[in-house]
């Protein structure tokens, strides 16, 4: 086959993935939420007269859509809208930095185990169930309370409870590769373990590693909103959804805005990268081309 054939393989297989995510409705949906949230919490702050510490007592509990805020006051005063989009910075923040570090830790332990197999592959993933054997939202709250609660702790903390399900992922497609034609015949002609694993294997398992990384994001974002609304995660003044849904408790009956809006961020969120890695799973899996 020729360079210029082997060249629209790929070209043809990429804009095959592309199709079929273009025309899954849902995953266009997740994508376009995403989009628009992450937009609105970078430019949106700019462009309100409100900081997210001014105080209007003046306007205390103001309802939404009836006057100068927008989508409401809180107990103090402050907009908002302009505290919703900058909790949604921190909570996006945590969500794609946990969801990096969580991704590295994964991919390097499940390419270690199903490479190496043996002793090797059998202790690091042992290790994995063991720590997938302690339920995350009650290991991430242990790990929360032995430190001081802020944006970088609470995003190691949440990456050190992610990264199991990434390496069960990458560890199963790592082991089914190594036994492929293409694997055996690159370890006969005696290129280095570190070639075959980085140069071989791991783009092969792209695929599977971006869906689980952009389901990452969404269960990071979530257990920050956890570990924030109980009290244990971002501290204010800082805003983050988690939090203002804390501070927003005892006024469900008189303000129910004040928890109805970040309660409706945390689920466009969540549902917008779920649907978005479901969509990148239906796109990229190569057995749906079969019949193509």
């Amino acid at each position: 086959m020729s360079a210029t054939a082997l060249s629209v393989v790929p070209r043809r297989r990429g804009n095959l993935a592309l199709g079929r995510f273009l025309r899954h409705r849902l995953a266009l949906f997740g994508a376009a939420a995403v989009l628009g949230l992450v937009l609105l919490c970078v430019a949106g702050p700019w462009f309100s007269p409100f900081g997210p510490l001014t105080i209007d007592l003046r306007h205390r509990f103001q309802p939404p859509f009836v006057g100068v805020h927008w989508l409401g006051s809180d107990q103090l005063g402050r907009d908002l809208l302009v505290r919703l989009l900058l909790a949604g910075r921190i909570s996006l923040f945590v969500g794609f930095a946990a969801m990096a570090l969580s991704t590295v830790v994964g991919v390097l332990v499940g390419v270690l185990a199903g490479f190496y197999r043996g002793w090797t592959g059998t202790i690091l993933m042992r290790a994995v169930d063991a720590v997938l054997c302690f339920p995350s939202i009650f290991l991430l709250l242990t790990l929360a309370a032995l430190v001081s609660p802020g944006v970088v702790t609470i995003t190691l903390i949440v990456a050190l409870t992610s990264w199991m399900e990434v390496a069960r992922v990458v560890e199963g497609q790592v082991r089914s590769m190594r036994e492929r034609d293409f694997a055996v015949a690159a370890e006969a002609i005696g290129v280095s373990d570190a070639h075959l694993m980085l140069r071989e294997l791991l783009p092969n398992v792209l695929g599977a590693i971006v869906v689980a990384a952009t389901l990452n994001v969404a269960r990071a974002i979530l257990l920050e909103s956890y570990v924030s609304y109980l009290g244990y995660g971002i501290q204010p003044p800082t805003p983050s959804w988690g939090n203002m849904l804390n501070a927003s408790q005892e006024y469900l009956g008189s303000a129910p805005w004040l928890a109805i809006f970040p309660g409706v961020a945390i689920t466009l969120a969540v549902v917008g990268f779920n649907f978005m890695g479901d969509g990148l799973r239906d796109a990229i899996d190569p057995r749906l081309d079969v019949h193509r």
